[in-house]
């Protein structure tokens, strides 16, 4: 097998510009690297659009490639190798969707080889690796772009300016929210089946014998990051999009988790975590538990502010006014009893009280209640929309929505929270690195 820097080396001195020839009728022309679950609903996602079409695909498990060859119909050229698809020139964009171990080499060495890039989220499971397709990035000024679809959907969008034009008051908490886990017993080791490439299924990863557990990859360090990062990388991009840190990362964070029904397993994450992050101006915090409470999903994203709460997920959005409470009897000076009327702090003014606004903030006219419901589908769901987004950008040049420096950022916290979860103690961050508290 060629080396990767041999490889690097020959696709660098291949792309001396940065745009590839453009198939017939102007059509981006991609490839699919990693046929899963989610390749392929991000196949469908980019098939809504007419000038795109997929004329190649890779997957390592032919138990995957081949069912994904017959939903992608028409000339798909199929290999295991996803270097056969870098070194095409006909290939304009790469649709990274593996797991998320191999998205730093394979997005550094796609931009090395003149290919724009939609690389699936996380940006990375290490802060290493992230770093590196940062620099890549700024380096062969290619079009990346990482799937925080929810930066491109309407009701979050709105959600935002809300937010942004001072719905709430100043917001003071950001709290993330999404119940489950991919934690899970690891099976006996195995021989690997005859389908699957073990070998390149690794990759960059620590070398270890192969068990059908590794396959359910996500909960594993070596490969992802669990519900942390799987889920976690939406809601902190949400969180950063409406609080302007799409380039800041947390000054602080501490993060602890337990392993519950499953015995403590050093490779896999935790099954339950909640985790904290100071900003500049505001508190964040991401846990795997979400009250049952039937009226509307309860997971996503809330913002709370002195005027009230924000809550967004997919499903849609509520925004929910502070309760108004009566101010408290103020006693007469110098003698027990009410004070005179007109006298003493104004109604609603009470520090931490709701009327009065969280932490003292001043008070302010009450916010109206509002539910809203997401009913777009199809060509107007989330990831299609995100999907035309990064078509435009590949003709026009234009940054994406989800350009590959705040897919740096929406990942950072959550990459130090595992960081924090791993080596029991807090991270700072200062601007470059992270180091121990």
């Amino acid at each position: 097998m060629e080396s990767r820097r041999s490889f690097l080396r020959t696709t660098a001195a291949a792309a001396v510009v940065s745009q590839t020839v453009r198939g017939a009728n102007d059509r981006i022309q991609m490839g699919i690297i990693g046929t899963g679950e989610r390749g392929m609903q991000d196949f469908h996602a980019f098939s809504y659009h007419e000038d795109c079409v997929f004329i190649a695909a890779c997957d390592v498990n032919k138990l995957k490639l081949e069912p994904a060859l017959q939903v992608m119909g028409g000339k798909v050229d199929a290999y295991g190798d996803y270097r056969r698809i870098l070194e095409r020139k006909d290939i304009d964009a790469v649709l990274i969707t593996t797991p998320d171990h191999w998205h730093s080499p394979m997005m550094v060495e796609a931009c090395a080889a003149g290919k724009d890039v939609y690389v699936e989220k996380p940006i990375s499971n290490t802060l290493a690796a992230a770093q590196r397709m940062l620099d890549a990035a700024q380096k062969y000024k290619q079009v990346v772009q990482m799937g925080c679809q929810q930066r491109s959907t309407p009701h979050f969008q709105a959600c935002v300016k809300m937010i942004q034009d001072g719905l709430l008051g100043k917001v003071t908490h950001a709290m993330l929210c999404q119940p489950g886990s991919y934690t899970r017993i690891q099976p006996p080791p195995e021989a690997p089946p005859p389908t699957l490439d073990w070998e390149m299924f690794q990759g960059p990863a620590p070398r270890k014998p192969f068990s059908p557990g590794r396959l359910f990859w996500r909960s594993y360090y070596d490969y992802g990051g669990g519900m942390l990062t799987d889920w976690g990388v939406h809601l902190a991009d949400t969180a950063h999009m409406a609080l302007g840190c799409d380039r800041k990362g947390p000054a602080m964070t501490g993060a602890t988790a337990q392993f519950v029904t499953v015995p403590r397993d050093n490779e896999q994450t935790p099954e339950a975590f909640a985790c904290t992050w100071q900003y500049e101006d505001f508190v964040m915090s991401f846990t795997n538990v979400v009250p049952p409470i039937p009226a509307f999903d309860m997971q996503g994203n809330w913002f709370f502010g002195g005027r009230g709460a924000l809550h967004v997920n997919r499903s849609g959005y509520h925004i929910l006014p502070a309760p108004q409470r009566p101010p408290r009897p103020q006693a007469a000076p110098g003698g027990p009893g009410p004070a005179p009327a007109g006298s003493g702090p104004a109604a609603g003014a009470q520090p931490g009280r709701a009327s009065g606004g969280l932490g003292g903030q001043p008070a302010a006219p009450p916010i109206e209640a509002k539910d809203f419901r997401n009913t777009d589908r199809g060509i107007n769901g989330d990831t299609p929309l995100h999907a035309r987004n990064f078509l435009d950008c590949v003709k026009s040049r234009q940054k994406p929505n989800c350009d590959i420096e705040i897919g740096f950022y929406s990942t950072l916290p959550c990459l130090l929270a595992l960081m924090a979860i791993r080596e029991g103690r807090s991270y700072v961050w200062d601007g470059k690195t992270a180091k121990p508290a």
